[in-house]
């Protein structure tokens, strides 16, 4: 029996594992949600924004590795889908998009909210292609499909309303998703070069990405034996930082002093699943990177030796390659530093004095949150507090924004993680700013009773991008943010809200915002002044803030120095 385009997608998108579609409805979508609501198996989940399902359905991808679906109407609908893609893409999450189109006969006329989807989507997407027939399927949405799990990013199909709702009575070429990727490492005359590399080098640091996801137990097997310190960088931290005795910690802005050190003292560095971007925190050793994706080998610095491969597989078959080293003494160096740098974060983290350290905020959050929580954190100072103090259990997920830098992308991600793990801890660590400007999926979580814990660490400030400032020698300006209440705004709403200003309270205020069976907020007044200092300082920077506090003395805010310098210095070890 003959049966629309709308029907066969959706049939496809069960098939294919999909769960549920993140959007919001609009006229051109009618067909494809109505055949959400008829078939079993699927469900339509409706956000505020479409910025925020793109955020959400990235955050499911991501958590569970499987394809995840976000869907936005004509024209300004799928416009708010582009930046929480970008995302997605950027986290090679595989995430379907539907780009709804305007009416099939009206395009190319400039007619009401047209725009051209395969232009829009093209920068954020490995596909992206219009359905225009019923000819054409199901074949687009397989590939489409097939590229987004492949790939391991986006892909966009762009649907007119009524072509949505044209018949079709072939579908004899439909067929599975093949869902599984495939084990690759490099060739062996490949690993011959780098196990003699490694054989020969006195000093090796590894440099741990997202890619080393899985492979747990080998990065174990090879620290052990060649005793190679383990830096990680911000994404690879949920995946490397447990139960490692070679752990030294992050690099780069927001990382350690350790971690710097480790990579900048050893005579080869190799880098695994990691595309760390900053060139200038690279060592001059000789370098060494292994990934899964060949166009990234070299972008970041200049490499001796690039290999194509997945790092579980890779290090499997170096290891009976390489020759155990007994020489501690690099890792020891780095990790006695690693220890001292730990006092010295513990040392900001242990004051009580109000207004609230962020720091004291989040060691306090790590330690009463689940072993399994899942928790999602705003860019800026959340994300610096998430990778310093957070501590990572085999079984803890850390997700954010964090290779595309997106303000608001905690709270819509933590609503796409308790829709995947109902029976889990999620935990959104949102900044103020960031919480504010997607604000309205707080109506999301109210709609669905998602038992989200969101942790508000309210300074009243764009807080990391006034502290860039500082550092160039510019006084702040627009970043203040005058807040509600917003504990008193989630209890209107409907959602348990508890404000702490007093530090004291805080512990008492933690549990129970974790045990409450509901979603939470929880506004935690935090100080503006707790300043990130980074693992090395330059000359540069140094007189920038310098200069920095001289303009503000001289403009008469010398409480703000005060205040920054109190926080930061004199109430620390």
């Amino acid at each position: 029996m003959a049966k629309t385009i709308a029907a066969q997608l959706v049939a496809q998108l069960v098939k294919a594992g999909v769960k549920r579609v993140h959007g919001v409805v609009g006229d051109s979508l009618n067909g494809i949600v109505d055949e959400i609501r008829k078939q079993e198996g699927i469900e339509w989940v409706h956000y505020r924004n479409e910025e925020g399902a793109a955020f959400a359905a990235g955050a499911e991808a991501q958590l569970t590795g499987t394809l995840a679906v976000c869907a936005g109407s004509c024209g300004p609908g799928n416009l708010h889908l582009i930046n929480g893609l970008y995302d997605c893409h950027r986290s090679m999450a595989p995430v379907l998009a539907i780009a709804a189109h305007i009416p099939s006969m009206e395009i190319g006329t400039g007619y009401f909210q047209e725009t051209h989807p395969e232009l829009l989507f093209r920068e954020c997407s490995h596909y992206c292609e219009t359905i225009a027939s019923s000819r054409q399927m199901p074949r687009v949405l397989q590939i489409a499909m097939q590229n987004a799990i492949g790939q391991r990013g986006v892909a966009v199909i762009a649907i007119s309303g009524d072509v949505a709702l044209e018949e079709m009575d072939d579908d004899t070429l439909e067929h599975p998703i093949m869902q599984h990727l495939p084990v690759v490492r490099p060739k062996d005359s490949d690993l011959d070069t780098l196990a003699g590399m490694i054989n020969k080098a006195k000093k090796i640091t590894l440099l741990c990405g997202s890619g080393c996801a899985g492979a747990h137990d080998e990065l174990m097997d090879f620290g052990a034996k060649v005793l190679s310190p383990m830096v990680h960088a911000l994404r690879g931290k949920e995946h490397v930082a447990w139960d490692n005795p070679y752990d030294v910690g992050l690099t780069g802005l927001i990382g350690f002093t350790s971690g710097y050190q480790a990579m900048h003292e050893c005579d080869l560095l190799i880098m695994l699943g990691s595309d760390f971007p900053y060139s200038t925190w690279y060592p001059d050793a000789p370098i060494v990177q292994i990934d899964l994706r060949p166009e990234r080998l070299g972008r970041r610095c200049k490499l001796t030796l690039g290999l194509v491969g997945t790092v579980k597989e890779t290090l499997a078959a170096l290891l009976p390659l390489i020759e155990a080293k007994d020489d501690r003494s690099h890792l020891e160096k780095a990790l006695n530093r690693y220890i001292e740098t730990k006092r010295q974060l513990s040392s900001h983290a242990s004051s009580t004095s109000q207004p609230i350290h962020p720091e004291y905020l989040t060691m306090l959050l790590s330690a009463a949150a689940d072993q399994d929580a899942v928790f999602t954190c705003d860019v800026g100072e959340p994300t610096v507090w998430a990778a310093r103090y957070l501590d990572m259990t085999k079984e803890r997920r850390l997700i954010g924004s964090f290779n595309h830098g997106s303000m608001a992308s905690a709270m819509p991600q933590a609503i796409g993680a308790q829709l995947a793990f109902p029976e889990r801890q999620v935990i959104s660590m949102s900044g103020d700013g960031g919480f504010s400007m997607l604000m309205g999926e707080i109506l999301t979580i109210y709609q669905y009773n998602l038992p989200v814990k969101i942790i508000i660490y309210n300074n009243s400030s764009l807080g990391f991008v006034a502290m860039e400032m500082k550092v160039t020698g510019m006084a702040p300006y627009g970043t203040d943010l005058k807040n509600p209440n917003f504990a008193k705004m989630a209890e209107a709403i409907g959602i348990k809200g508890i404000r702490v200003e007093d530090p004291a309270e805080l512990p008492g205020a933690l549990d129970k915002a974790l045990t409450h069976e509901g979603p939470v907020v929880l506004d935690v007044v935090v100080s503006p002044s707790a300043l990130v200092m980074p693992p090395k300082i330059d000359i540069k920077q140094a007189k920038g803030f310098g200069i920095y506090m001289m303009k503000q003395i001289w403009n008469g805010e010398a409480g703000e120095v005060w205040d920054t310098l109190k926080t930061t210095f004199l109430e620390k070890e």
